[in-house]
């Protein structure tokens, strides 16, 4: 119960018990936080794009009846569907920042949302980078061998998927890195946040 000597300047008490914040954030570390949720989700659509963008140009790289197919080859068909997976990954996560920055709070409850980005960033950027190298592997032995020479657009194009999907990774791995510092401040702090 308060005691009325904390009533300042006549003022009456007010009916409504007042509700301490039990995570109190000043307007700098929340200007902060802010920045730190917008960089995320910066990273997010950057991985976003470019996976999609990879899977734009995968799909797309059939050059007629009795060509090559992009399905023909085992390696493409997993850059295909690692990239899809972490494309529609990106945009989860993409809404989830947007709840989180608009709402300030997480979608999922905290703890489970600290180690649900993490694991995730982690498991989805290994398989970007394992469907990429193999990806790359095939495209290289097909450059050694007469296909590039008969199919040069089909060669351009598949290096063009390929590489936007390592460009997806890089970003996916910044997203990585902030989530870790994320997973670090909640097991130091008890919360995600460093301030």
């Amino acid at each position: 119960m308060r005691s009325t000597q904390s009533l300042r300047n006549g003022d009456t008490p007010s009916p409504h018990p007042r509700i301490e914040d039990p995570h109190f954030h000043s307007t700098v570390s929340l200007q902060k936080l802010k920045r730190f949720n917008s960089l995320i989700l910066v990273f997010r659509l950057a991985t976003f794009c470019f996976s999609l963008a990879s899977v734009v140009f995968t799909l797309t790289n059939s050059r007629g009846y009795g060509s090559l197919h992009w399905y023909d080859f085992d390696a493409f068909r997993y850059v295909f569907a690692a990239n899809a997976i972490v494309s529609l990954y990106s945009l989860f996560e993409m809404a989830a920042s947007v709840w989180e920055i608009s709402r300030g709070a997480t979608l999922f409850p905290e703890v489970l949302q600290v180690w649900f980005d993490f694991g995730h960033d982690q498991v989805f950027a290994y398989l970007l980078l394992s469907a990429d190298s193999a990806g790359t592997a095939l495209a290289r032995t097909l450059n050694g061998g007469d296909t590039c020479r008969v199919s040069n657009a089909f060669c351009v194009q598949s290096y063009t998927a390929i590489a936007l999907g390592f460009a997806g990774f890089l970003f996916l791995g910044l997203s990585s890195l902030l989530s870790g510092f994320r997973v670090v401040c909640f097991i130091i702090n008890g919360s995600r946040f460093h301030f």
